[in-house]
């Protein structure tokens, strides 16, 4: 068996492509910078506005619970359906993007869901949501 005496070359990185991608690079911020110094020099008053503050965030969804026993609560307090009418009109009036989650116990009646449902209906509400919790996929 024949043994390789003689020293390999030297393997040689080829940069050809990387060096293609640098001028393309150059190239296209030399353009860039001069469609940016044109626009500069072109006569041309843009308005002035005030520096407002951003505008605040939408307010957070109302949540809505009901109770095996049939009791209603807005933001943890106790409320009848008029009520609850009411207040949602109310906050549908300030802001009309209102959205309500539904959370009703799974032992509770479903004709008080409805009545909530209803009453958010009436509110003018739209954005409704009703929490339930995902079962378990049995293997």
């Amino acid at each position: 068996m024949p043994l390789k005496t003689s020293l390999a070359d030297p393997q040689k990185i080829d940069l050809t492509s990387m060096i293609d991608v640098v001028f393309l690079l150059i190239i296209f911020f030399m353009v860039g910078s001069k469609f940016t110094e044109i626009e500069r020099t072109i006569e041309l008053q843009v308005p002035t506005v005030s520096d407002n503050p951003t505008l605040t965030a939408a307010p957070e969804k109302k949540v809505i619970n009901i109770f095996r026993t049939g009791e209603i609560t807005l933001d943890s307090e106790s409320v009848t359906l008029d009520m609850l009418t009411a207040r949602l009109a109310e906050a549908h009036d300030q802001y009309t993007g209102l959205g309500v989650l539904v959370r009703g116990d799974a032992e509770g009646q479903f004709q008080t869901v409805a009545d909530v449902l209803n009453a958010c209906k009436l509110a003018g509400v739209v954005d409704l949501a009703i929490s339930v919790n995902l079962a378990q996929k049995r293997r």
